[in-house]
């Protein structure tokens, strides 16, 4: 597969302009253009569904909201940027003193020219969000307010996608969708999702692994996903990422599983070691998006966040700035490639035994050069110490970690071993 980041920065381009939250056709729409790329499950929920501690809300959908002066012009305009009305904001329409208004107004005064993201998923209100350099240019004066939204019983929606492999044992690729217009924070997930997915479909071998993809809400739409899928998620998945903020040109940046030593963990840290890059690793006590649910107690599912920078840890965060100029065609392309890896490597990762007592004659099997020459040995000395180490205890990341060499440098060098004219190694898991 050509990896075209212009292809991914397409796709974000294509949704960001949607309003999504938690529910509602925002939802619906985003799913349905992903669904044109690669072939989804698209699954709803009815409100009200209690799942676990939780409860499916009802559903949220939004046509206008404005702010109005006394002129008739809009000051605030729902469609001039879709953060401008709160998440989940309840319809309403009157007129009111500024005084008043501002109780319902959400700013950044500490960066005030950039409009703040702001959600009341489970309480009822209603409320705009407007850059504070905007706010103070509002006169003392009387201002008509309208949201035309609809918030009734309805569904929540999500969207899965499951590539069978040759076992049953499922590597778990999970990402959210229902923030607006958010480039980096939202849509940098499904869009990598996205293509990662359609690399696997396009690839001409069947992956040793099955490949399970979820598009859902954050929180919510994973604890939904949890309650209908535990028993089988518990039960055959061994590996998994939950996708986001993976489109900014900053440094790469893992949030370790609970167990801080998982398959997954192991795999992307030495993927990020041997990088030739700066990279930057979290405890699992920093965690902020669904890795939680998937880590949470009962669950304790292995699941991590490879990002860029790290959600919550750039100024543009849960704001306008998060917009299409943060995220670059090359980020994408180059996380893509990262994720890419990193699957190649679970693809590849095995235990392996050696057939020989003792060390095996290399030579005759065409795996040694016959003229020895000093320093002649110095490049084979890997397959050596593979051999050496493939006791059927050290998988193929152990081996490559022991010897502090990357592990795509492996896997060829044991392909030979176990496809000599006499093989050397045996495959054991």
């Amino acid at each position: 597969m050509l990896i075209d980041g212009s292809e991914m920065y397409y796709l974000m381009e294509k949704l960001f302009p949607i309003c999504r939250s938690i529910t509602g056709n925002g939802v619906r729409e985003t799913l349905k253009i992903i669904n044109n790329l690669i072939p989804l499950n698209i699954h709803e929920v009815p409100s009200c569904t209690k799942v676990f501690d939780w409860t499916i809300p009802d559903e949220w959908n939004i046509i206008d909201a404005y702010v109005k002066d006394e002129n008739g012009k809009r000051v605030i305009d729902f469609h001039n940027s879709n953060l401008h009305v709160v998440g989940y904001s309840i319809p309403y329409e009157g007129k009111l003193s500024l005084t008043i208004l501002k109780n319902h107004l959400h700013t950044l005064p500490d960066q005030p020219d950039l409009i703040p993201y702001v959600t009341s998923y489970y309480d009822k209100r209603w409320g705009f969000c407007l850059a504070h350099n905007e706010l103070l240019k509002l006169k003392d004066d009387f201002y008509y307010v309208k949201i035309d939204s609809v918030l009734e019983p309805g569904h929540l929606t999500y969207a899965d996608l499951v590539i069978d492999g040759q076992t049953e044992e499922e590597i778990l690729i999970s990402t959210y969708v229902c923030h607006p217009s958010m480039a980096n924070n939202e849509l940098s997930g499904p869009v990598v999702s996205t293509y990662l997915a359609k690399y696997l479909l396009d690839s001409k071998d069947k992956p040793f692994y099955t490949y399970r993809f979820v598009f859902c809400p954050e929180t919510i739409g994973s604890i939904t996903y949890l309650n209908q899928h535990l028993n089988h998620l518990k039960e055959k998945v061994i590996a998994g990422y939950v996708i986001n903020c993976i489109g900014d040109p900053g440094p790469f940046s893992y949030l370790l599983t609970k167990s801080e030593n998982s398959l997954v963990d192991r795999i992307t840290l030495h993927a990020l070691k041997h990088s030739n890059q700066e990279y930057n690793i979290f405890s699992y006590l920093e965690r902020r998006s669904d890795e939680r649910q998937y880590n949470s107690p009962g669950v304790d599912l292995p699941v991590g966040s490879l990002m860029r920078t790290k959600h919550a840890s750039y100024p543009e965060y849960h704001t306008s700035g998060d917009n299409l100029d943060f995220v670059t065609q090359d980020a994408l392309n180059e996380s893509l490639e990262m994720y890419i890896r990193c699957i190649e490597m679970l693809e590849n990762n095995r235990t392996y035994e050696s057939l020989t007592i003792c060390e095996p004659q290399l030579g005759r099997r065409g795996l040694w050069p016959n003229l020895s020459i000093k320093g002649s040995s110095t490049s084979w000395r890997l397959m050596r110490d593979i051999i050496s180490y493939s006791d059927g205890s050290n998988d193929l990341l152990c081996i490559a970690d022991k010897v502090n060499r990357p592990f795509w440098e492996l896997y060829p060098i044991v392909d030979q071993l176990v496809k000599s004219k006499s093989p050397v190694l045996k495959l054991v898991a």
